[in-house]
């Protein structure tokens, strides 16, 4: 069973899971800062919020929100946000291989909540048509270098993982990948090779990681530092 509260000084929701065989209260926090806290069965909804507001300093240093998108901003490898405010009465948006220009009604801030979203949304079409461009030639270029073979390859937006294998070996790759530095995408491509062969996390598989990517200890540990959401850069 689980329930979505608001807590105040949280900005996100907070899903409370309770579990059978959870032995203790426990917090995690998303890749795209969601919170989730997992509750044994027995212990009463008001001991879980008042744990959490005790832990309330803790999330707030270790969530990773959106960040603010502004005019200018650099999106993945070859975008380029344009924000034209002007007295249309509707938002609407152009992506090219190099811009993303998006009109915003001057009704509405741009860092209001609305504007943010469609200004995300904007994005996150650029970021999918930029991954569907350069990921496959990227896989390809991989798979053929260590000789290991796979099925298919799809791209699409993702909330908490960077890809995937499924048992025919088609591989599945989130779009925020492509705004990641090639090293950790190839990390990323590598590991769902390996999967191709190893359908599971256990010895063998890790082994096999490490023939192929040597340093792939240091890359999952940085890659854990990363967020599936739009990361901006303003330069």
């Amino acid at each position: 069973m689980q329930k979505t509260i608001d807590i105040d000084g949280l900005v996100t929701p907070v899903t409370i899971a309770k579990r059978k065989g959870a032995k203790s209260i426990r917090i995690a926090i998303k890749n795209d800062g969601r919170v989730r806290l997992t509750i044994p069965h027995g212990v009463p909804e008001f001991m879980a919020k008042k744990f959490l507001i005790s832990r309330l300093d803790w999330i707030k240093e270790h969530q990773q929100l959106d960040a603010l998108l502004k005019d200018q901003a650099h999106i993945g490898k070859n975008h380029r946000l344009h924000i034209i405010v002007s007295d249309a009465s509707r938002s609407h948006s152009k992506i090219t291989n190099t811009a993303i220009i998006v009109h915003l009604p001057s009704k509405n801030s741009v860092i209001s909540p609305e504007s943010q979203s469609i200004l995300r949304k904007a994005c996150e079409k650029a970021l999918l048509q930029e991954a569907e461009m350069l990921f496959p030639q990227r896989l390809k270029t991989l798979s053929e270098k260590h000789n290991i073979a796979y099925s298919s390859i799809t791209v699409k937006k993702l909330k908490s993982r960077w890809g995937a294998c499924d048992n025919s070996n088609n591989l599945s790759f989130n779009s925020y990948l492509v705004q990641l530095d090639w090293k950790l995408i190839d990390y990323v491509m590598l590991h769902e090779l390996a999967h191709t062969i190893h359908h599971h996390h256990q010895e063998s598989f890790w082994n096999f990681v490490a023939g192929i990517c040597p340093n792939h200890k240091e890359l999952r540990r940085e890659l854990k530092t990363k967020q599936t959401a739009i990361a901006p850069t303003n330069y």
